[in-house]
């Protein structure tokens, strides 16, 4: 290994180390603020007709949308007979989709 890299990191070891045995002398802390949504619970809930919107939107067959978010054909079909709603990941990947289309060639391109 090449000594630019073997000496700071046998000095994070050793900083670790000293930490674990109660040393807080070489810690570092960073605290970072992650600011709460407004609405957590809202501001990504899709309804039925909200997923057909987004899908017609960008032009797109419920099979083509599935691949796109990374579901089956059979969920984005549930989503919009209302049977089920997206939640999590798929909620915000619309959200995302449903307000900038040109993310579409990201989430498709292989």
């Amino acid at each position: 290994m090449e000594e630019k890299y073997f000496d700071p990191l046998i000095s994070s070891l050793e900083d670790a180390a000293a930490f674990a045995q109660g040393d807080t002398t070489r810690a570092r802390m960073v605290e970072v603020e992650i600011p709460e949504p407004v609405c957590k619970y809202q501001v990504y809930r899709y309804k039925a007709e909200d997923v057909v919107r987004t899908r017609k939107a960008l032009n797109l067959t419920q099979s083509a949308l599935a691949f796109a978010i990374g579901v089956s054909p059979r969920t984005v079909e549930a989503w919009e007979s209302g049977r089920n709603e997206p939640s999590g990941t798929a909620s915000r990947l619309l959200y995302l989709l449903d307000r900038d289309h040109s993310l579409l060639s990201h989430l498709t391109a292989r």
